[in-house]
């Protein structure tokens, strides 16, 4: 039996809305329709994102997008059988929008509702691309202030294999974008600059980069971009994109030396990089190079499903009601999550 599933993302400065088909055997769930709305815009004139407007936004957003979704694919509200939501990390402001919508709709039209895990629809987003990976893998999830390397061993079957204990990659791109003075969001606009720079123009730390483990911190790194900033004082502007270059540098080739360090220790031949920093080319390369002398696939969201988007959180839901890890609920009382970690999962939590 086929499943419509209909999934509603609202975690920060994003909503997202998308309708998956699932059936009840193992076969990847299908992406019909999806439709994402940006913030970016509205943000930008304060510097990053303000979590009031930021949940006024979505009010206004989620149910025209929820109207396109249905009608891009050709179905109406009646044919959806299960509404999937995101019931966090996030904004608790921007996550009751999502919460609060979705179940009202569940309790309207009489069809379960399902609260999914933000950061395991990002580690689920490759199923979503034209070369699905396959279980087990290593997942280097790299989305706004998480960084983690996990063991993949199916849906829910998740083990943490090291995290930021500080700063996360995406956090050490925005915060040293914002010390050179570039605008939000801070972590593309640092990557586009970079292309023009020096990536050993100047020395900056690697830090953790021989720890022993697998854990990550980037605070460091921050600090390094502060120093070498003051340094350079008037001369800042000249020598930004090198300075761009060099702080992305840092941040990738941390990336992937623990990621190589974990497929090394689980004795995987498959990574899995999912989240918003999993867009940077810089590091696709550099990871891509590193993976194909190893002889490991390398699986990646499509580009535009990299940043938060409703497409992930319809996929989590379907694959986890196909796994029998998680049961779609008619009780329609419900709660978010703002600080939720991933290995805190359970079936049914």
């Amino acid at each position: 039996m086929s499943l419509l599933i209909l999934g509603i993302e609202s975690s920060c400065d994003e909503t997202g809305v998308a309708l998956v088909r699932s059936t009840d055997d193992s076969a990847v769930p299908t992406l019909l329709s999806h439709a994402l709305h940006s913030q970016i815009e509205m943000h930008q004139a304060y510097g990053g994102v303000v979590p009031e407007l930021a949940s006024r936004d979505h009010i206004r957003r989620v149910l025209p997008l929820t109207t396109q979704v249905l009608a891009e694919s050709g179905h109406t509200l009646a044919d959806v059988d299960v509404v999937a939501y995101t019931r966090g990390p996030g904004l608790a402001g921007a996550l009751l929008v999502g919460a609060g919508v979705a179940c009202a709709l569940g309790a309207s039209l009489g069809k379960p509702v399902l609260g999914v895990h933000h950061l395991e629809g990002h580690l689920l987003s490759p199923f979503l691309s034209a070369d699905p990976p396959e279980f087990p893998f290593v997942a280097l999830l790299v989305s706004g202030g998480h960084t983690q390397l996990m063991r993949v061993d199916g849906v829910g079957r998740y083990e943490i294999l090291g995290e930021t204990i500080d700063d996360a990659a995406g956090e050490a791109f925005d915060k040293s974008a914002k010390l050179m003075g570039l605008g939000y969001p801070g972590g593309p606009a640092l990557s586009r600059l970079a292309e023009q720079g020096s990536a050993t123009a100047f020395k900056l730390p690697r830090p953790l980069l021989h720890s022993g483990d697998l854990d990550f911190s980037f605070a460091g790194l921050k600090t390094a971009v502060l120093t070498q900033a003051k340094k350079l004082g008037d001369g800042l502007e000249a020598r930004k994109a090198d300075l761009a270059a060099s702080t992305e540098a840092a941040i990738v080739d941390v990336l992937v030396r623990k990621t190589l360090t974990a497929l090394k220790q689980t004795g995987l031949k498959r990574v899995v990089v999912a989240g918003g920093v999993g867009a940077n080319r810089h590091l696709r390369a550099q990871l891509n190079a590193a993976c194909a002398a190893a002889g490991v696939r390398v699986h990646y969201p499509e580009l535009h499903l990299c940043t938060d988007n409703g497409a992930m959180i319809a996929m989590a839901a379907a694959m986890r009601l196909q796994a029998g890890q998680q049961e779609a609920s008619s009780d329609y009382a419900f709660d978010v999550k703002p600080r939720w970690p991933l290995d805190a999962i359970a079936a049914g939590a």
